[in-house]
This record gives C-alpha cells, sequence and structure tokens, in this order.
C-alpha cells in the first residue's frame, strides 16, 4: 500500500515573532517550533516517520511565508528513495513567498538507492522584497555501504518560474553522463544551493555575495568541486560535486553561513538537528 502524506507550514508573524501554523495528512509532521535566534526567526524540523519512500508513496510539501515572516527548515536525516518495480516514488516541494519574507529550507540529502524509480519535484514563488536561501543535495547509490548505484532512474526539478529552472533525467546505465567529464565525472553526489530574491540584487550586493562566497570556495574540502555564480540579477548559486555526501554537505553548510551573515546580516546559528 502507497503512502500518501500532505504537510502545509504557514508562517506568519505575531507582534515581533514568526509563528508556525501547520496542517498534517499522513505521515509528515513537524517538530516544535525553537528560537536559538530569538523571536525573529522560527526553526522547525519537519519528519517522515517511515523514514524513506517507495513505488507510489508521495511526499507533498507546501511552505507558505507571510510578509516579514522568517522561517527555517530542516530535516533529521536523509529522503531516501527505496528500490520499486512498478510506480515511482515523489516528493513535491512548493515554497511561496510573500513580500518582504525570508525562508531558509535545508533538509539534508536525498538518497538514491539502487533500483528506485524517484521523481523529486521543487519550485519556489518570491514577492517582491522576499529572499529564499535553499539547497537541493542527492546522493546516488551508498558507496560505503558497497551499494552502487548501477541501475534505476532518478527525475529531479527544480524551479523558480521567470527565473530558473534546473531539471534532470538520470538513468543509472548512462555512463556518458555519469563518468563524462562533462558530467558527473564519475562522483555520485551532486547539490545545488541559491539566494534568490524577489527583487532584482544590486549589482554591489552581487559582487559582495559573490566575492565572499569564492573567497570560502578557494580551498574546498578534498573532492569536492565546487563553482559559484550569478546566473541573473536576482540570484546566486553554487553547484557542487563529490564522491561522498558528507564533504558536500559541510561546504554547502560553510557558504551557507558566509551567504547568511554577507546577505542579510544574520549570525551563523546552525540548526540543532545537523549536530545530532
Amino acid at each position: 500500500m502507497a503512502w500518501q502524506a500532505n504537510l502545509a507550514l504557514d508562517y506568519r508573524l505575531n507582534g515581533a515573532r514568526t509563528v508556525l501554523h501547520h496542517e498534517h495528512d499522513g505521515p509528515l509532521r513537524i517538530l516544535k517550533s525553537l528560537y536559538p535566534e530569538g523571536d525573529a526567526i522560527c526553526h522547525n524540523v519537519i519528519v517522515h516517520p517511515p523514514g524513506g519512500l517507495v513505488g507510489g508513496d508521495t511526499l507533498d510539501i507546501r511552505v507558505r511565508v507571510q510578509e516579514g515572516a522568517h522561517g527555517l527548515i530542516s530535516t533529521p536525516g536523509a529522503t531516501r528513495f527505496y528500490a520499486c518495480d512498478d510506480e515511482p516514488a515523489t516528493q513535491r516541494v512548493h515554497l511561496a513567498l510573500e513580500p518582504g519574507a525570508r525562508l531558509e529550507w535545508l533538509p539534508l540529502e536525498a538518497i538514491a538507492y539502487p533500483g528506485c524509480r524517484a521523481r523529486n519535484q521543487w519550485q519556489a514563488t518570491l514577492a517582491e522584497g522576499a529572499e529564499l536561501l535553499a539547497w537541493d543535495v542527492t546522493a546516488l547509490g551508498l558507496p560505503n555501504a558497497n551499494q552502487p548505484f548501477v541501475f534505476g532512474h532518478f527525475e529531479q526539478h527544480m524551479s523558480i518560474p521567470g527565473l530558473w529552472l534546473e531539471q534532470a533525467q538520470i538513468e543509472a546505465g548512462d555512463l556518458r553522463l555519469l563518468d563524462s567529464p562533462l558530467g558527473l565525472g564519475g562522483l555520485r553526489c551532486m547539490g545545488t544551493m541559491l539566494l534568490a530574491a524577489g527583487t532584482a540584487l544590486t549589482r554591489a550586493r552581487r559582487e559582495l555575495l559573490l566575492g565572499s562566497v569564492r573567497d570560502v570556495l578557494a580551498e574546498p574540502p578534498e573532492g569536492v568541486r565546487v563553482g559559484a555564480t550569478c546566473p541573473n540579477d536576482h540570484m546566486l548559486v553554487v553547484r557542487a560535486a563529490a564522491p561522498l555526501v558528507e564533504p558536500l554537505m559541510g561546504c554547502l553548510q560553510t557558504v551557507w553561513g558566509v551567504l547568511r551573515s554577507a546577505g542579510w546580516g544574520e549570525g551563523v546559528q546552525a540548526p540543532r538537528i545537523w549536530r545530532v
């Protein structure tokens, strides 16, 4: 029997405090709201009790951040797409930011197990003055467990309509994509991180952000290939690939801290769940 799960998160201001209202249907839950940085930023962790997805399972997560609110969302573990022989397993995420809202979408990685048929779909919409700091990390197979991604299919679609689109169809047997220097170059973990704004970033701000990020990426962790660019005047994008997920995730966490500080003037208060 397939699991169908829906989670709706609604961040709003209550005075100077960001508060979360949420509804769920099926096996998706939100842990209690935490305020390690004070009332302005609400930290939350999304929990999926089954621990993974198989054929026909669907996770549908919708996040709304109302005007002036600031939410930070992470997960306690990876999203696991297990092997299946029938319908694909699907995760859909939609993030909607209203004017002046901020959201940090920072889940741990998605793991594509050998034999999976997976769809990972992600979309964000940004009103004027809204800003989003987000990443998406995918690991193909489990090299440390001797389970390489030698068969299976992973479909990815990430977009901010009118600004940015990134999508991929990854077949485990497509070695031209997986092993070619023009593809993943034999690496099996990939990540995309972005800072996106509903209002165009000034040239001075783009140069400041890009320079700050490139400074910390001058000496990336061993094995990580990474670069940063501004594909348009609303965004900064970092793309990385590595043989293992841990150094890649560590690299993106460092970049997250730099963007949080240089872009928003916030401290680097990592979600507590990252240290568990």
